[in-house]
């Protein structure tokens, strides 16, 4: 058998199956002549008698024994892997090591000394200094007569024709050259004063831990957040004083405008409505309240006012007593629509276009400020608290009004705990929270008690209906299921004690209400039988059917209103209707309300029918309060949610239904009295409703904590428990710890939980840390515009919409798309890709409609492109604001490489494909892989790799896992070895069972050749200690053919490119095999 040429893979077994005929693959020179390896499952030896016991040790009882198989099982598992190996032919293995010796030794701090002119004719000298990233010595570089910081696009080597003196300790050697003839000369080990690791850090101050960064602006802004306090920068701010000092000149200019304003016609007609709003008649109390007190806590329904009145109160107040100029008013939103309608609707009642005078909006990478003084500025919450950073006092404002805080999303939770610690230094600064009726207390009482004023609501009348109501006005039946057998050893099975933990629960509370039920005599014996049912909580789309049906038969006009809980249920839901006869096109029109339909579809919500046609809207959560439908009548509220939580023993993201709290609950039935009086369908029993919660569980108990980590640190808010524990509701320290351990694993955070380089630059990227780590790897080997795609995407949504009954058209467009590529995060780039040329040639539309894209996401897309290369050229990562600069983009054609960048942004979330079984049949794939830390795991519908006949390679990295019904990887990309290697979490070397093993972490390693694995560790050193000095020294890469980081660069994306040329083939036997 022989061997492929260049970087190849290996199985341990020469496997041809249908399909792949002719393909030879190696084994290694260890492997036995029928193809087993030394490491194989040996069935023979360790199976052991048959009869009791079966082989296992003797004395393992009850669950041990099961734990003994399940290791076994593992174990035997880990094994098939081991099969996979790498190898490199001899020819490309001296091709890389004289590439490495023109680099340079790969011991740089040894005792060396060369003549230039001993080297080949082509090896171009650079004296380069590499950093160990664990002895860090002490480096000065004097160009000339100069010592400073490299420059933006200077490489971290020097040219031999300039004078260079390196200092390493106290000792120093210099290296001159009038020709490109010198002498080289690097102080040996002894010679080198190491400074103390970064993980090592007692004893020692954070000027001493990084002293072998050159001074620069950086180094300067890095010690100052990893010194500082969040009580030093307040009191520095303060000193400075505040910029809303009192214009006299201003004040009179701004109640002229005003006053006449309010003798225009179109102000006159807009305040006409604005006398109608509930909370205009409360206008004085509101101001009183806010005047004699800091914080004040103002509580309403939907309608009320709040939102828009409000803040214009507060500034016309100040305006007419001659102070509009110390009145700058922040009033920050939880969604970015929201902070643009309101700013334009506010705008609108002032007569005023928004962003001109006193009313203006900023979001992220959009914003249309108003004048800085006698204004009201409508934001994000993210927005603030990136000002903060800057101004952690906020000088410049004088009122905050943190809208819509019941929602409870991290940031304003985040904000509020903040701004605790800044009221008390700023004793000017007004702070008003608005929230929903429900929970308003509770921020009173975070507050210290602070005053709480409600204004009502003003919605029409809406009648409620619950399950039992239902049931007996369509006389729908439940059909019952099968009872799954509980009996005998499958009671102890885990999901089986779930399930009866949950109906014992179901129990305890709706028989005593059945009984209520029948001493009332209301409903028939049916219908209570029905209701003593597990499965009536169950969603049932044929019952909301003929609910549906109902309501159109038996009541007036109006539109109909359906909340489920994801695409699933509403794709089937609408797909019954279509079907039906009893709901033709020409009397129905149906909408599906998703994030996944197309924006013209959604707007269609809107627009009022024809006569005669009743529309009927299916939608998820958004139509609680993100939008509003006038002439919504009936609503029937299924009463589940789909909520993304954080499981903290399993580490994992769930995204399951779940039932409605009362404030969803509430917010559903407004949605029926906005223009009229209307109905509300609740499908679960009134004793369902009195086991609800209050309101939702606040996101901070819900969700990853990394971003929020970092955000602590960059605010310099001290440790992360102490600040988590001031918040209103303190998240699990289970999961702050899981979130500090994956920082510290990307290297974000030291030991001591202080920011590190990589860290303090991730912290003041707008993206999760894992993201914003890939883009700052897309700029160091130059491959900006396609990673930049790839992190927009994941940061923000997927541009592909998916219309009811084509998804398969989707799919095969997403297919053509991929090029093969096995990789959804590369479709996503090559669509935005092929859409900004379309765009040039004015067919961006036409682009859109035929690959089912959004343009309207694709241009936000773009624009978020934008803003990422303008960040990284702040931090002097790109020389250019471009995203598509020639010289940020040397590599992003290279397909493989930008693979392999995915990669390091991804890692450590790598599957692993066990099998691909094709059943002709059914015509169906089943793809069976595998995480280290899940086990099984399946591959989302929407991912072009989910049907996938055959993968190159075993490795699947991904981006979003989220466990529903089972755990799905939504996104994937298929990745070989050598970016594992390269870019994951280390590469150790050793020998396991007679074989040399190249590991990359526990559950990732790969066979090899003893020579071939050095040679890959070599490498890698290269590469991690380029990394680590780009990191800490923030330039662009030089791509000169003479400079020592282009050359490790080159080195690693020539073998990464070698490698997706050829073919890997992992083929095993039984289930674990690639089977058609």
């Amino acid at each position: 058998m022989r061997r492929r040429d260049g970087y190849g893979f290996h199985s341990q077994r020469n496997y041809k199956t249908e399909g792949r005929k002719g393909n030879n693959y190696g084994r290694t020179d260890r492997d036995s002549e029928d193809g087993m390896g030394a490491e194989s499952y040996d069935r023979g030896d360790k199976r052991g008698g048959r009869g009791k016991g079966r082989g296992r040790p003797p004395g393992l009882k009850g669950r041990e024994i099961g734990l003994y198989y399940r290791d076994k099982m593992r174990s035997k598992k880990q094994a098939s892997l081991q099969r996979i190996g790498v190898s490199l032919d001899p020819r490309r293995e001296q091709q890389i090591r004289e590439l490495l010796s023109s680099i340079g030794t790969s011991d740089l701090h040894r005792d060396v000394k060369c003549e230039l002119n001993s080297e080949p004719d082509d090896f171009a000298f650079s004296g380069t200094r590499y950093f160990s990233l664990h002895d860090k010595p002490k480096v000065k570089c004097e160009l000339g007569s100069e010592v400073g910081e490299c420059s933006s696009a200077q490489d971290f080597s020097v040219d031999v024709k300039r004078k260079v003196k390196l200092e390493v300790g106290d000792k120093s050697g210099e290296i001159s050259a009038e020709s490109t003839r010198g002498t080289r000369r690097v102080y040996n080990e002894s010679d080198v004063k190491p400074g103390p690791s970064s993980t090592d850090n007692h004893g020692s101050s954070a000027a001493d831990r990084y002293s072998h960064i050159s001074e620069s602006s950086f180094k300067r802004k890095f010690l100052q957040n990893i010194t500082g306090n969040i009580e030093a920068n307040l009191g520095r701010s303060l000193l400075v004083g505040t910029s809303l000092v009192q214009d006299k000149e201003l004040d009179e200019l701004f109640k002229m405008r005003l006053i006449d304003k309010q003798n225009s016609k179109r102000y006159k007609k807009m305040m006409e409505f604005r006398q109608k709003l509930p909370s205009f008649g409360m206008k004085d109390q509101i101001l009183d309240l806010v005047e004699q007190n800091q914080v004040t806590v103002i509580s309403g329904e939907t309608g009320c006012g709040k939102t828009t009145q409000v803040a214009q109160f507060i500034l016309d107040s100040y305006i007419m007593k001659d102070k509009g100029s110390v009145c700058r008013i922040i009033c920050t939103q939880p969604r970015r629509i929201s902070a643009t309608s309101v700013a334009s609707r506010v705008a609108e009642e002032r007569d005023e276009v928004c962003g001109e005078e006193s009313v203006g909006y900023q979001i992220r990478l959009e914003k249309r400020m108003p004048r800085k003084k006698g204004s009201i500025l409508f934001c994000t919450t993210g927005v603030m608290l990136q000002w903060m950073q800057s101004d952690p006092v906020l000088r410049e404002v004088s009122h905050i009004v943190l809208d819509e805080i019941h929602e409870r999303d991290v940031i304003s939770d985040f904000v509020m705990t903040i701004l605790k610690d800044i009221i008390q230094k700023r004793s000017d600064l007004k702070v008003i929270l608005m929230s929903a009726t429900l929970n308003a207390e509770q921020f009173s009482k975070y507050y210290g008690d602070c005053p709480c004023l409600n204004i009502p609501g003003f919605t029409y009348p809406v009648k409620e209906y619950y399950l039992e109501d239902v049931l007996q006005m369509t006389r729908f039946e439940i059909e019952p299921t099968r009872v799954p057998d509980t009996q005998g050893w499958k009671k102890h099975l885990k999901f089986v004690k779930a399930r009866v933990r949950k109906v014992q629960e179901f129990e305890n509370f709706i028989e005593p209400y059945v009984r209520y039920l029948a001493s009332e005599g209301k409903y028939s014996s049916r219908v209570l039988e029905m209701l003593k049912s597990a499965e009536s909580e169950e969603i049932n789309l044929d019952l909301i059917v003929a609910l549906i049906q109902h309501i159109c038969v038996t009541k007036d006009d109006g539109a109909i209103l359906i909340f489920l809980p994801g695409w699933d249920k509403i794709s089937s839901l609408h797909k019954l209707l279509k079907e039906s006869v009893n709901f033709p096109s020409s009397r129905y029109q149906i909408i599906p309300l998703h994030s996944l339909m197309p924006t013209v579809i959604q707007r269609s919500v809107f627009d009022r029918p024809p006569k005669g046609v009743r529309k009927i809207v299916i939608a998820t959560n958004i139509a609680e309060t993100s939008i509003t439908i006038d002439d919504v009548v009936y609503v029937i509220d299924c009463g589940k949610i789909k909520l993304k939580n954080f499981d903290v023993n399993s580490n994992i993201s769930t995204l399951r239904a779940e039932w409605v709290s009362l404030a969803n609950a509430r917010q559903r039935r407004g949605r029926a009295g906005r223009v009229q009086p209307g109905e509300c369908y609740h499908l679960y029993t009134k004793a369902r409703e009195m086991t609800l919660a209050d309101y939702p569980l606040p996101e901070m108990l819900r969700t990853r904590l990394d971003e929020v980590i970092l955000q602590i640190k960059i605010l310099q808010l001290g440790k992360t428990k102490p600040f988590l524990e001031q918040v209103m509701n303190p998240p699990d320290p289970r999961a702050v710890e899981l979130s500090i351990k994956l920082l510290e694993n990307l290297n974000a955070l030291d030991a001591d939980e202080n920011l590190t380089p990589l860290g303090f630059h991730l912290a003041r990227l707008p993206l999760d840390p894992q993201t914003g780590k890939m883009i700052l790897m897309g700029a160091l080997f130059s491959c900006v515009d396609p990673i930049f795609s790839v992190a927009a995407s994941l940061s923000f949504k997927d541009a592909f919409h998916v219309p009811l009954g084509r998804e398969e058209e989707v799919n095969q467009k997403k297919l053509c798309l991929s090029k093969g590529l096995k990789s959804d995060h590369l479709v996503l780039a090559e669509a935005l890709k092929q859409w900004e040329v379309a765009e040039e040639m004015r067919r961006g539309r036409e682009f859109c409609w035929d690959y089912f894209l959004s343009s309207n996401t694709l241009s936000l897309l773009r624009d978020m492109k934008g803003q990422f290369a303008e960040h990284l050229h702040e931090m002097n990562f790109l020389s250019s604001r471009d995203p598509k600069a020639e010289d940020a983009n040397i590599n992003s054609s290279n397909s493989s490489l930008v693979k392999a960048i995915i990669c390091a942004g991804l890692y450590p979330n790598v599957a692993i494909v066990r099998s691909v079984v094709r059943r002709r049949k059914m015509a169906q794939v089943n793809v069976k892989l595998t995480t280290p830390e899940d086990g099984r795991v399946y591959i989302h519908p929407r991912s072009i790799n989910e049907k996938q006949l055959e993968f190159e390679s075993p490795f699947l990295v991904y981006h979003l896992k989220l466990k529903s019904t089972s755990i799905y990887l939504h996104d994937t990309t298929m990745v070989y070895p050598l970016p594992l290697l390269f870019f994951g979490q280390g590469v150790d070397v050793c020998i396991e069972d007679g074989l040399e093993t190249i590991a990359v972490d526990k559950s990732i390693r790969f066979k090899c050749q003893e020579s071939t694995a050095n040679l890959v560790k070599e490498l890698r050193t290269q590469l991690d200690q380029l990394l680590e000095y780009k990191i800490s020294h923030p330039g662009t890469i030089n791509w000169n053919r003479y400079s020592t980081e282009g050359a490790v660069l080159r080195a690693i994306i020539e073998l990464i490119t070698s490698e997706d040329k050829q073919m890997m083939l992992v083929a095993q036997e039984g289930e674990d095999g690639f089977s058609d």
